[in-house]
C-alpha cells in the first residue's frame, strides 16, 4: 500500500505533453475481438487530497473507455481483459500557478485467451497522468475538470495504454495471428468438366 501511494504522489507532480483523443486510428491487433471487459475498483487505494470517487464509478469509466478502444476490434479469436484499479489521485482544486497536482491513476490488467483457456498476461501494471490542457496548466486540473471528467480522462488513457500494448505484444510475439485451428481447408473438391466443352 505504501508503495502505491508513493507511486501515486510522485506522478500526481510530473506534467504531460500530449493529447489523448477519444477515438484515433486503430492499432494493428490481428485476429483480436474483446469477449468481456471486466474492470475492479473495490480495493483502489485513493491518494492523498484526492476528490473522492466510488468503485461503481471507476468501474463504469474504465469499462466505457475500454469498450470505445478495444470493442471496435472484429478479430475471430476472442479475449478477456480484467482490468484492476490499484490506486488513483483525483486532483482537488489548487493554487494556479504555484500548485498544480494532475490526477494519476496505477492499473494491474490481465489478457485471457477464451479459446485456449489461459491468460496471455496477468498483472501487467501500467501508470497514467491525465493530459494537461493550456487551461489546466495554469489553473490547475481541479479548477477545470470536474471529477467525472478527470476519471473519464484517466480511464480513456488506461484503454489506450492498453491497446498500444497489446499492438506491442502482437508485432513482437505474435499474440493475436490467426491460429492453425481456425485457418479453413480449401475446397478439394474437384470441378467436373463439360465433355462438350
Amino acid at each position: 500500500m505504501l508503495r502505491i501511494l508513493t507511486l501515486i504522489t510522485g506522478l500526481a507532480l510530473l506534467g504531460a505533453c500530449t493529447q489523448t483523443q477519444v477515438y484515433e486510428p486503430p492499432e494493428s491487433l490481428g485476429e483480436f475481438k474483446l469477449r468481456v471487459n471486466y474492470a475492479f475498483a473495490d480495493k483502489a487505494v485513493q491518494g492523498p487530497v484526492s476528490r473522492d470517487a466510488t468503485p461503481d464509478e471507476w468501474t463504469k469509466a474504465i469499462q466505457n473507455a475500454v469498450d470505445i478502444r478495444l470493442g471496435r476490434y472484429e478479430g475471430t479469436q476472442e479475449y478477456d481483459i480484467g482490468i484492476s484499479l490499484e490506486g488513483y489521485m483525483l486532483a482537488p482544486p489548487g493554487i494556479p500557478i504555484i500548485y498544480n497536482p494532475k490526477s494519476t491513476a496505477i492499473v494491474l490488467v490481465n489478457i485471457y485467451d477464451v479459446k485456449k483457456e489461459k491468460f496471455l498476461a496477468k498483472g501487467k501494471q501500467f501508470q497514467v497522468l491525465e493530459d494537461t490542457t493550456g487551461g489546466s496548466a495554469l489553473k490547475g486540473s481541479g479548477h477545470e475538470r470536474t471529477k467525472e471528467e478527470q476519471m473519464a480522462g484517466l480511464s480513456l488513457k488506461v484503454a489506450d495504454r492498453v491497446e498500444e500494448w497489446l499492438a506491442e505484444e502482437h508485432e513482437e510475439n505474435g499474440w493475436f495471428e490467426k491460429r492453425p485451428d481456425l485457418i479453413q481447408p480449401l475446397d478439394s473438391t474437384e470441378v467436373t468438366q463439360n465433355p462438350a466443352g
